[in-house]
């Protein structure tokens, strides 16, 4: 026989963890699936939420002054400026962004075209990509098409706008909307064979591939810029992701306030039915222990909801603390931090505090911001103090240079840069923060 202890996590901590994990938007879902499931369960109030009918109501001094008006014929016509503006909120709700699939087929039905061309081009709209590129080859789609009707329905839908849409890769949708140019540079689409000398900035190799003089290749370069490489890319299916931030951080008299957004969060109750039925007598032993069950799980969820809150406060009030430059001076002024500290500070485990900065966003006066972009790695500085900074502020300096940049510097410019700052990088260093960044090289910009 052996005695040990072991820790066992019941089915309501495994949920009280995965509330943890939740992002506002999330739990707000969680709350509705168990108010659904669990019918002791209820929102006792919801400010998240409003009648279409509260959207759209007039304040009250229009009211009054329209009540008071002895002309009916206006407060009629304004009745109809109601329902227009009900109907426009309700159209407003409702739209969505076009497809390039739906923008082409539109451009389609409308071209003085057969209906055997209408009908391939139909098929060659549907296989597109989000760049305007075919997902199948045309051979394998159209294997069935004679090459003439093929060919037809394949110019038309090339000539349609985004014009370059129905290519294979960039090089050819480029060289498809060259076609379209109006007076063109004369062999402009021989550079689309030395892009890979051009994107590093070798004018004159390239010019030397293609027998032509640097002047040219600069003239033809700027007409090659006003083309798209993804010309489908603007009707992009990928929506703006819209982030509603879990706290807020304001300042105050010089203070710093952390307000929740509670608003987002319905506010839950226990049903009173169900209280009077867990203390009556009616329905026998079945009844009254499903419905003590469902309390007791109500209670425990209520429960966790408010853990998961004051934990996501404490988190947050502790951040605020040690990145409180950043808060005060911005973005730039971040400092190094691990989630270690944080559960240091407030005698958690370091699980609690990754559970709680997933998916979280805190709204500064400097944008929002997710709760990880606070953790960031330290750069050792030079001196014997051992100054230190942040990679997200090193990164932010290294915006702020290329922003501000007179001329277009490149990495080792840069590097040089940030080593006057004391700021010590690797020329591969500062090239890899650009890209983090999304900042082109200084050709490219």
């Amino acid at each position: 026989m052996v005695q040990e202890q072991r820790l066992r996590m019941n089915q309501q901590l495994i949920q009280s963890i995965k509330l943890m994990e939740l992002p506002i938007v999330e739990l707000r879902e969680k709350i509705e699936e168990e108010t659904e499931r669990n019918p002791a369960l209820e929102v006792v109030e919801d400010h998240s939420t409003v009648s279409l009918d509260d959207a759209i109501k007039p304040g009250k001094e229009e009211e009054e002054y329209f009540e008071t008006s002895s002309d009916s014929g206006f407060a009629s016509r304004r009745g109809d400026e109601a329902a227009d503006e009900r109907r426009r909120f309700i159209e407003g709700v409702l739209s969505r962004p076009e497809t390039l699939q739906e923008h082409l087929l539109w451009q389609l039905r409308l071209e003085p075209a057969d209906e055997e061309t209408r009908r391939i081009g139909e098929l060659i709209i549907q296989n597109l990509d989000k760049d305007g590129f075919h997902k199948e080859p045309l051979e394998a789609l159209l294997k069935n098409t004679s090459s003439a009707s093929a060919g037809r329905a394949l110019k038309l839908v090339q000539s349609l706008d985004p014009q370059g849409c129905a290519a294979a890769d960039y090089k050819e949708s480029l060289r498809i909307q060259i076609g379209f140019l109006q007076d063109p540079p004369e062999g402009i689409a021989d550079l689309l064979d030395c892009l890979d000398l051009l994107e590093r900035g070798k004018i004159g190799e390239a010019a030397k591939r293609i027998g032509r003089k640097e002047e040219e290749i600069r003239a033809m370069l700027i007409r090659l810029k006003d083309l798209s490489p993804f010309p489908g890319r603007r009707f992009s299916s990928a929506e703006t992701r819209f982030v509603v931030p879990d706290v807020q951080v304001v300042r105050k008299e010089g203070e710093f306030v952390i307000i929740l957004n509670d608003e987002e969060i319905p506010v839950l109750g226990l049903h009173p039915f169900f209280m009077q039925l867990s203390g009556g007598k009616e329905g026998g032993k079945p009844v009254r222990d499903f419905v003590r069950e469902n309390i007791k799980e109500a209670r425990w969820f209520i429960q966790a909801i408010n853990d998961r809150n004051h934990t996501l406060l404490r988190v947050t009030r502790a951040i605020v603390e040690f990145q409180r430059s950043f808060f005060v001076n911005g973005p730039k002024y971040i400092a190094p931090l691990t989630q270690r500290d944080i559960a240091h500070e407030l005698g958690v485990n370091e699980s609690t505090i990754s559970r709680t900065a997933n998916g979280k966003y805190v709204q500064t006066e400097w944008g929002i911001f997710e709760l990880r972009h606070f953790f960031t790695n330290s750069i050792s500085g030079p001196g014997s103090g051992g100054s230190q900074y942040s990679k997200e502020a090193v990164k932010e300096i290294v915006r702020e240079i290329i922003a501000s940049e007179a001329k277009n510097f490149s990495d080792n410019e840069i590097a040089d840069l940030l080593a006057k700052r004391g700021i010590p990088l690797a020329r591969r260093t500062v090239a890899k923060y650009r890209k983090e960044l999304d900042l082109g090289s200084s050709y490219a910009r």
